[in-house]
């Protein structure tokens, strides 16, 4: 076991980390090295991790390379409800011993897991390529955002154990504490499979929470990996438990008495009947559960008049294609001005016409979707396409020797503003054009779903700009710039509506989702001997 020391009072300014140059020879190289040594690891079997102990069942779960679906990822012990008792209880176990561990040792646990992630980043890489099919540059953006998200909660920790109230009180002294909320459920999704389940995982946990992990069955080797490299530095036995399972699984976890908190990342009717499942009290329950949910989107770029059409078309391919629009910020509708609606689809055609699919091991840009239920779906919505629009490129799925759920990037122009195809979220490479007649028409277009997760805006106007900043209901706006990509301590991320609770993972705020506040008061002047809180220090 390593040895875990607390990190210094003054770390250095958080800093994002920096991506990789797959242009470069070495990194090509080292990359090609990772992806033979994790080729060389698959097909294992992974136990449960319950309270540190692997835990067996007879029942699996597969995960498989949707690039080459007869490639196995990784077998997994799937859990079923009569695993969630003792998953809970050997986390109940560990939270008490964990709450009052200080802030310092659990942020030293994060940065240590970054530094370890950090010196393994092409391995995490390759597992992120063969598992969810993600090319060089994704992988690498998805491994850069997870030590972020590690060291930047390691510093917010830090920050929020240091709080104190705005005052103090006359003949009093007053102390304003975050302490943690208990046993979460995190549910984190496939598609940042690494960043997302840790950047959840890591601030339940340097909060002094414990957690009970339900991973993606689509992606669970990554999260396995993830668990392992804990183990590695020391974290411990209960503070994160492992389990993946399915729908049984995770209503159980949801529902049961113990469980305050459940941190979820995923689609709009999964995240609504946990809101709904939490919110019913439970035998032997004495709280309000927590729901920190962040959801899907509908995501509009505003492209205007005088905007930069080159930039325009560049942010909107990038955003829509990028990971086969897979991401829950991807741009899905392009609202184009009437002015210039015809040469933006001329030139959008010509980019998109030009993106490559193929095996992300090659390191094509265009990789496939998760799996065939997913490859399915997208289908179904094409054959609306050519009812409800008209598709300028792409429109069929792309067949290959080893059947990878292909699906060529779609662009559908003349498509409605209430459609079916401008208002339910896809997830995937399918991209509808509206054509607006003014400004104000495509910001009431932009605002017109039920969702609000992210959004952009193509204009030379600063007028407009400024307009959209207040106007464009979405949780994360960008000005002359894609709609992916938030950077950690940059982007704080989260939506409106039904895209979630605006979370803004990433931001400062996060970490009090975790926490609850607790103020405490103490009348001077009477002599008693020293309290505990008093020799505790800034640990909770």
């Amino acid at each position: 076991m390593a040895t875990q020391t607390a990190p210094s009072a003054t770390l250095p300014p958080f800093r994002n980390e920096p991506f990789l140059d797959f242009t470069l020879a070495e990194n090509k190289k080292q990359m090609h090295e990772a992806l033979a040594l994790v080729e060389s690891h698959l097909g294992r079997d992974y136990d449960m991790i319950i309270g540190g102990q692997p835990i067996a069942s007879t029942s699996k779960i597969t995960s498989t390379n949707p690039a080459r679906p007869a490639q196995v990822i990784g077998r997994h012990s799937a859990a079923d409800a009569s695993h969630v008792p003792a998953a809970v209880a050997a986390a109940q176990a560990a939270f008490t011993p964990w709450s009052r561990t200080t802030t310092e040792e659990r942020a030293g646990f994060l940065l240590r897991a970054a530094s370890l992630i950090r010196e393994r980043n092409f391995e995490f890489c390759a597992w992120l390529t063969l598992e969810v099919g993600k090319n060089f540059a994704e992988a690498d953006a998805d491994v850069g955002e997870t030590i972020d998200f590690l060291e930047f909660y390691a510093r917010e920790a830090l920050k929020l154990a240091s709080a104190s109230t705005p005052i103090q009180f006359p003949g009093e002294r007053n102390q304003l504490r975050y302490v943690p909320l208990g046993v979460g459920a995190v549910i984190p999704p496939w598609n940042f499979p690494l960043a997302i389940m840790a950047g959840m995982t890591a601030a339940a946990i340097v909060t002094g929470n414990t957690v009970v992990l339900k991973p993606s069955p689509d992606a669970p080797t990554i999260a396995a990996r993830f668990v392992a490299l804990l183990e590695e530095i020391g974290l411990p036995s209960g503070v994160v438990n492992l389990c993946v399972g399915g729908p049984e699984f995770g209503s159980a976890l949801v529902e049961h008495p113990q469980v305050r908190f459940i941190a979820f990342t995923g689609s709009k009717a999964v995240g609504l009947h946990i809101h709904e499942r939490a919110a019913r009290q439970q035998p032997g329950q004495h709280f309000i559960k927590r729901t920190i949910l962040e959801l899907g989107g509908k995501d509009a770029i505003i492209v205007d008049a005088d905007a930069d059409l080159d930039l325009a078309v560049e942010g909107v391919a990038a955003s829509a294609f990028g990971f086969n629009g897979q991401k829950c910020s991807a741009c899905s509708r392009a609202i184009v001005h009437q002015s210039i609606y015809d040469v933006f689809l001329d030139r959008l055609t010509d980019r998109v016409s030009s993106i490559q699919s193929g095996d992300p091991a090659k390191n094509f840009y265009a990789g496939p979707v998760i799996n065939e239920v997913a490859k399915k779906r997208v289908l179904t919505y094409l054959d609306l396409a050519r009812v409800e629009g008209r598709i300028l490129t792409g429109g069929e799925a792309i067949e290959t020797p080893e059947n990878g759920f292909y699906i060529a990037p779609t662009v559908v122009a003349d498509v409605a503003p209430t459609s079916r195809l401008a208002q339910e979220e896809i997830f995937g490479p399918v991209l509808s054009v509206i054509k607006s007649q003014s400004f104000e028409d495509s910001l009431a277009i932009a605002n017109n779903t039920e969702y609000g997760l992210t959004g952009a805006i193509y204009t030379s106007s600063p007028t407009k700009l400024r307009r959209a900043a207040e106007e464009f209901q979405v949780g994360n706006l960008y000005l002359n710039r894609k709609c992916t990509g938030a950077m950690v301590g940059a982007h704080p991320f989260g939506g409106f509506n039904m895209s979630g609770t605006d979370s803004k993972a990433g931001g400062p705020d996060y970490l009090l989702l975790f926490t609850q506040g607790k103020s405490i008061a103490e009348k001077l002047g009477i002599a008693t001997p020293a309290t505990d809180l008093e020799e505790s220090g800034p640990g909770l």
